[in-house]
């Protein structure tokens, strides 16, 4: 496998991370994933728009420029043949002795990856279920960060329960799932949280709500409790390597009838000529 190790393309093996590097004791940097669809990065520059975002939340300087950066990540793709699958991409704030406060001296260090995977076709269609827990996380959710523990604890307690997501709830309200953004339907009409610093500003996210405005399907971007959700007619979750996914049982019970709705059907439909669109 080839990687993006700093501004150089080199072999998986011949790259070396010190141990002292602050993303590895500290989580001190940011993170992306961006979908290739048919060897073409989906929404490339809406991702590398948001990692500069993160990196500015927290105070980090790239190595060199954006337009550099998206080359090199075209670049890595074409090096490793990705046809379909994930680019993911890390900053870190570099290397320094371990000390709480930014170092002066430390050198940010990008890491760029390949993995060839497969869409989620057999969930797309069935739906995945999912449980609900309480949203441990960081303040800051909107910065997409290497700090991921509670994410991680959430996912997994879904996994011991057999269920694909965690939806979290803090305070009484529903924010996002571990890894992905939470949409519902009561009646005709499309609920998610607002982006606001409880949840992550997905892309998919966005590129939902988009379509969503295109065929007329009414939107509330407002919180909504977990009784709220226990009640909706439909339940989806968005990200970047899950697309647009219905959810068709919370805590084990069924959400409407059980199956993918049909606003859940059309939002589905538009991604995918999206993806076309973009990634012909």
């Amino acid at each position: 496998m080839i990687i993006l190790y700093d501004d150089r393309l080199i072999k998986r093996e011949e790259a070396n991370i010190d141990i002292e590097d602050r993303a590895y004791q500290f989580g001190d940097g940011i993170y992306e994933v961006i979908r290739v669809y048919h060897g073409i990065p989906f929404y490339l520059n809406e991702h590398l728009e948001r990692f500069q975002k993160s990196a500015d939340a927290i105070r980090l300087s790239l190595p060199y420029p954006m337009e550099t950066l998206a080359q090199k990540l075209l670049d890595l793709a074409r090096e490793n043949q990705l046809e379909e699958g994930n680019l993911y991409l890390q900053l870190s704030r570099g290397t320094s002795p371990r000390s709480h406060a930014f170092p002066s001296d430390a050198k940010p260090l990008i890491i760029g990856y390949t993995q060839p995977d497969s869409r989620p076709l057999t969930a797309l269609q069935n739906g995945v279920t999912a449980i609900t827990d309480e949203d441990i996380r960081w303040l800051r959710c909107d910065i997409k960060s290497l700090n991921l523990l509670g994410a991680v604890l959430a996912k997994q307690k879904a996994v011991d329960h057999g269920a694909k997501e965690a939806i979290l709830v803090r305070n009484g309200t529903v924010t996002e799932g571990s890894s992905t953004n939470i949409f519902m339907v009561k009646g005709q009409t499309l609920w998610t949280h607002p982006a606001n610093h409880f949840i992550l500003h997905g892309i998919t996210r966005k590129i939902t709500l988009q379509l969503a405005e295109y065929l007329g399907i009414s939107v509330k971007l407002e919180p909504f409790s977990p009784s709220h959700l226990a009640e909706a007619d439909e339940v989806f979750l968005t990200s970047t390597t899950m697309e647009v996914c219905p959810i068709v049982q919370i805590d084990g019970k069924a959400v409407g009838n059980g199956k993918p709705g049909p606003i859940t059907r059309q939002l589905q439909k538009a991604f995918e000529k999206e993806i076309e669109r973009v990634c012909q």
